[in-house]
């Protein structure tokens, strides 16, 4: 798809990703409309973006009914990202049952909405894409993630799935799944280091992912160094043999990570 010209919705606006992503559609000719629970956030970022009429939707997706306010607002959509997302790491008894709410609404059972009532005027029009930014945990079981992991494992089969239930419509469907991300992401906001001589990704690598996904009808695409995405492929067909390979250390990590995050719930 030719994202000249086309009106995209994209979640999860002013977190680290969402910028990046915002800023590679805008510069492809996309306008744009911002979702994010960050008024001022939102406003300053869509006066800084290259083109105009792109449009800030204050929204919080955890809050019921959120999904079809943001829809409201945005109208007619060419293109979805739905790229909103909480953290969701640490031990499942870590968790209230109204955290697990959120997370799970805002992961996977808002952008599953958001694709319902999206996706039957796009095949009317015989145009659209929707992406679906899942994550690296989302292929491989570690520690201290089976919140997280939950969605992301259910918004890639999901996506899968309507890929297929979409072939042939002029619809696409495309999953983009970061690993480690530097500047953005779970180490990013938690603090914690990635473990050492995996590599990391940019924000900007996972925006050209965006783009390129949309323009070219990708499938999936995963931001991610060599080694990460080669024992990502392990730990999906071994998930036993990665998890004992993986050790204290990655424990260790995904502690940190978890603690680092515990407010952001």
């Amino acid at each position: 798809m030719e994202l000249n010209g086309k009106r995209a919705l994209l979640t999860g606006a002013t977190g680290g990703l969402g910028r990046a992503i915002a800023r590679g559609l805008a510069e492809r000719g996309a306008r744009l409309v911002l979702s994010s629970r960050k008024a001022e956030d939102l406003a300053a970022l869509a006066s800084s973006l290259p083109g105009d009429g792109h449009e800030p939707v204050v929204a919080d997706l955890a809050d019921e009914g959120a999904t079809s306010l943001v829809l409201k607002a945005a109208g007619e959509v060419d293109v979805l990202v739905a790229n909103a997302g909480l953290p969701a790491s640490g031990p499942l008894e870590g968790f209230s049952q109204e955290q697990i709410g959120r997370a799970l609404r805002v992961n996977l059972e808002s952008p599953v909405r958001m694709a319902r009532e999206l996706y039957p005027d796009m095949v009317e029009r015989g145009a659209g894409h929707l992406v679906f930014v899942s994550s690296i945990s989302g292929k491989a079981a570690t520690a201290r993630a089976s919140l997280y992991a939950a969605t992301k494992f259910g918004l890639r089969g999901f996506a899968f799935c309507l890929r297929e239930d979409l072939r042939g419509s002029g619809v696409g469907v495309s999953v983009i799944s970061p690993g480690a991300i530097r500047e953005a992401g779970m180490f990013a906001d938690s603090g914690a280091k990635p473990p050492p001589m995996l590599g990391t990704g940019s924000p900007q690598q996972v925006a050209g992912a965006v783009v390129r996904a949309i323009e070219r009808n990708r499938a999936e695409i995963t931001v991610a160094p060599l080694r990460q995405r080669a024992l990502s492929r392990i730990a999906i067909n071994a998930p036993e043999l990665s998890g004992r390979v993986a050790g204290r250390k990655a424990m260790e990590v995904a502690e940190e990570i978890a603690r680092g995050q515990a407010e952001k719930r």
